[in-house]
């Protein structure tokens, strides 16, 4: 049963949204086996409507044998049992337009479940129907794999198949077979998967690892990173051989522009929308390509502020590489610092210092305030910080791959805190599938709701108020320099209005420069209390508070 959409007159609603990701296995528990479920998800709605957030994006809730919790997809067009049926997703929807909210679904087209039915045929024979839908190839003359490709997740990338005597190739878990996209066939048969979604009236999809769709035809090995780049993919440790090569060959191919382009016509048949994930080593240039204004993706999701370095000097330049790569196409972006594969961001960049609730609003507001879109990961409107998961309770298999050095994904994954005094923080009646962790439930939403100076009283205003900021959703941006490395300074601009001007302190201690030459405080905003405006020697001073935040309204035209 198909729901009706929410008012599409805005048919470019994404352009400066702000999308609040839920992990479906820890959002809500509906029916205590532990495992949050859609029916849980539906009924917290209220709390993600309250937060003044214009979409959610649901991570993978599909057939799956949960090797890669969900994003090993066995059945494109099922729900899984462990989150619930048809009928409930088609309630969550239904409940998410009333709402007002839009909905975005992940969408793993990239590989597949080894468990999926299309995978067991392709692997029966060398010459069956499916035989070319994954990527298969012929060993080495000693037996090794084609070539030196390696899996996100430690490893090669090729996996030996005793039935049909070749190896197939796997960028991440060798439960997760890559789709071989040079197939005509592959390609038309994902776009019938997305159809199916479009249909019960989703808004949009988030397409993961959309740059992994196509590989070099010709199997070329990957030729080794410099040392000075070993690192730099943020959602890739150092200590994991996948970042030891420059991934020319595996990935981001050219290609993969050309079935872009057709599924975005097939999603404008729908009005939906197309984020996707574009993991890569030099990200800014494949996301512009792949955003290019009307022929691809509406908006490419960047990885650049997930990592640990968020140093003023940092930002600014992941931020001002993005802008000038998108400038040329008029492609979008959408930023994160949080989700569900990093470190939550208020333990990531805390410098190992201890919990700072005036640290967690800074860096919401500058997610708030960059050029593009914004996505918030479930519980950073909380401030939650990255829980710590016993090695036996582990679940990541990622993590258990790269034990001790890398704990693996679960400290972000563990359960919503609904309310401190309920057990599991009211997740769940049953056992959950992670630990609720101890020092989450001082941060439950029923408390913090009755407390007006609360991180998640903070975030509900703030975002409001940003709905009363066209510059933040839609204008340009361009940074300043500053003489105190502790600070970034930079202005939204556009449409004839008056220019808006941001300032942030990053610094555990006061802050002041000079006040910009007819710069006044913006009326409303909600970080007022953070700065203070003086004389010193006739000149007018801002003094920022430790993380303290500024908001001022310049005189002039955008």
């Amino acid at each position: 049963m198909a729901s009706s959409k929410t008012d599409g007159s805005d048919s470019e609603w994404w352009r400066g949204a702000v999308i609040y990701q839920i992990y479906p296995r820890s959002f809500m528990d509906s029916n205590g086996d532990g495992i949050g479920d859609l029916p849980g998800i539906t009924s917290r709605l209220e709390h993600v409507a309250s937060l003044g957030v214009d979409a959610i994006w649901v991570s993978p809730f599909f057939r799956s044998p949960m090797k890669d919790f969900g994003y090993d997809v066995s059945d494109y067009r099922a729900v899984d049992p462990l989150f619930g049926t048809l009928a409930d997703f088609d309630a969550m929807l239904a409940r998410m337009h009333a709402l007002g909210l839009k909905l975005i679904i992940d969408q793993v087209l990239s590989h597949t479940s080894d468990q999926h039915a299309w995978f067991a045929e392709s692997r029966s024979s060398r010459d069956n129907p499916k035989a070319d839908w994954y990527v298969w190839a012929d060993p080495k003359p000693d037996g090794t794999p084609p070539n030196n490709w390696l899996s996100v997740f430690g490893g090669p990338a090729w996996q030996w198949d005793s039935r049909r005597r070749q190896y197939y190739l796997h960028s991440f878990l060798a439960e997760q077979p890559d789709l071989n996209f040079h197939c005509a066939e592959v390609q038309e048969a994902l776009l019938g998967e997305v159809r199916f979604w479009c249909e019960r009236g989703v808004d949009g999809f988030r397409f993961d690892a959309c740059n992994h769709q196509f590989h070099d035809a010709l199997l070329r090995d990957n030729p080794p990173a410099s040392l000075a780049s070993i690192g730099e993919v943020s959602t890739v440790r150092a200590d994991n051989p996948y970042a030891m090569q420059q991934h020319l060959y595996d990935k981001s191919q050219h290609e993969n522009l050309a079935f872009l382009e057709g599924l975005r016509r097939l999603l404008d048949e729908y009005g939906a929308v197309a984020l996707g994930e574009v993991g890569d080593e030099n990200a800014p240039p494949v996301m512009a390509q792949y955003t290019e204004l009307g022929k691809r993706l509406h908006l490419a999701y960047s990885f650049s502020l997930l990592t640990a370095d968020h140093s003023p000097a940092h930002l600014r330049h992941q931020v001002e590489a993005l802008d000038s790569a998108l400038a040329p196409t008029g492609g979008w972006g959408c930023w994160a610092v949080s989700n569900h594969d990093v470190p939550r961001v208020a333990t990531r960049w805390s410098g190992g210092a201890a919990p700072d609730t005036r640290r967690d609003r800074l860096w919401l507001a500058l997610l708030l305030s960059l050029r593009g879109s914004a996505s918030i990961y479930q519980g950073e409107e909380l401030g939650l910080p990255e829980a710590e998961v016993p090695f036996q309770l582990l679940q990541d298999p990622y993590g258990r791959a790269f034990w001790p050095e890398f704990k693996g994904r679960d400290g972000c994954r563990t359960p919503m805190p609904w309310t401190g005094e309920a057990p599991n923080g009211g997740f769940t009646t049953g056992t959950p599938w992670l630990p609720a962790y101890g020092p989450h439930l001082p941060l439950a939403i029923e408390r913090q709701a009755a407390a007006p100076d609360s991180m998640l009283a903070f975030s509900r205003t703030l975002l409001h108020w940003r709905r009363t900021q066209p510059l933040l959703r839609t204008g340009g941006i361009r940074f300043f320099d500053t003489q105190e490395p502790r600070l970034l300074h930079f202005e939204r601009y556009g449409d004839g209005a008056s220019p808006l001007q941001a300032i942030f302190n990053f610094g555990g201690e006061p802050v002041s420069m000079p006040l910009p030459d007819g710069l006044t405080p913006l009326v409303g905003q909600p970080l007022a209390a953070t700065s203070v405006i003086h004389t010193s020697d006739g000149k007018r001073m801002l003094q920022l508070a430790p993380y303290g935040v500024f908001f001022g309204a310049s005189a002039g035209e955008g």
